[in-house]
């Protein structure tokens, strides 16, 4: 019995409960959403799949996205929320052996971006939105560090978990890494009407940031579209977009509207990857689309 889950703090939090419940000390196996698109995951009978899309052949399936459907009976859950993490814990509650009300909270509130502008330009002052950057499936040496953080999450405190060595280092380097981020913003996004981009094609090691930083700097916009190489060989694109948390007029469904390019997610935050061979096609539509503000 495996758990199958995406790395992101839902994700992380996800396999806590799980493991928790079931008493599952296995390395838990880190998938994309893509990869369940493209018929690449390697789904077996008995496995666990949380906040990623539906599969035949898993045993229990929990996902919160509006664009992931099943189409056929499953057992698990499966609505709209703000994190899976928390259809995983209303059907694990009686099994758990520790209280995660907390943990389940700050999934919710970090996964449906319920942050204050404090929280989002000083993330260091709380505990969860710091924890939660380190967290990251562009970082593509994660796995490890992954593991390890459900690990103490499902034993140690918070405070206890803040305090590890290496959730303290990489926490020290999210800081350094945000405070480099906002450079980064200022020369690689440009605006077009209400829709600010971030185009970081033209970088060899796109930084890792503060997702939500873009909002405060650019408050005139109302969604967000950031476009990367997936690694250096330069052969897959990665689009991130997300409506702003502080200027909530974006009318797209985002989700819906990625789930047309080989993607999907939520209606104010999804991701899609495509061949490089795409882009010259996705792009203008996704960003004319996003432009129109209509869906």
């Amino acid at each position: 019995m495996r758990i199958v889950t995406r790395p992101d703090f839902d994700g992380v939090v996800c396999a806590v409960l799980i493991s928790d419940a079931l008493d599952i000390h296995l390395p838990v196996q880190w998938l994309e959403p893509n990869a369940f698109q493209k018929g690449l995951a390697d789904i077996r009978a008995g496995d666990i799949v949380a906040n990623l899309p539906f599969h035949p052949n898993c045993e229990l399936w929990f996902d919160h996205h509006a664009t992931n459907t099943a189409d056929r009976p499953f057992q698990g859950l499966f609505w709209e929320a703000p994190s899976a993490a928390s259809l995983v814990l209303e059907y694990f509650k009686p099994r758990l052996k520790r209280d995660f009300t907390e943990l389940v909270h700050w999934a919710d509130r970090v996964d449906s971006a319920d942050f204050t502008q404090g929280m989002v330009l000083y993330p260091e002052k709380y505990d969860y939105v710091l924890l939660s950057m380190t967290v990251s499936g562009e970082d593509g040496n994660g796995e490890p560090y992954w593991n390890r953080l459900v690990a103490l999450l499902r034993e140690k405190s918070m405070r206890d978990v803040m305090a590890d060595p290496e959730v303290a280092e990489r926490c020290r380097t999210v800081v350094e890494q945000n405070a480099r981020y906002a450079d980064v913003l200022e020369a690689y996004t440009r605006i077009e009407q209400q829709v600010s981009i971030t185009d970081l094609r033209g970088l060899d090691h796109p930084p890792s940031g503060n997702r939500f930083l873009v909002y405060c700097m650019f408050p005139e916009t109302v969604v967000n579209v950031r476009i990367r190489y997936e690694n250096q060989n330069k052969d897959t694109v990665v689009v991130n977009v997300g409506h702003s948390i502080f200027n909530p007029h974006c009318n797209v469904h985002v989700g819906k509207l990625l789930a047309d390019f080989e993607g999907g997610g939520h209606r104010g935050a999804a991701s899609a990857r495509f061949d490089v061979n795409k882009m010259n096609d996705y792009l203008p539509e996704i960003i004319g689309r996003l432009v129109r503000n209509e869906f």
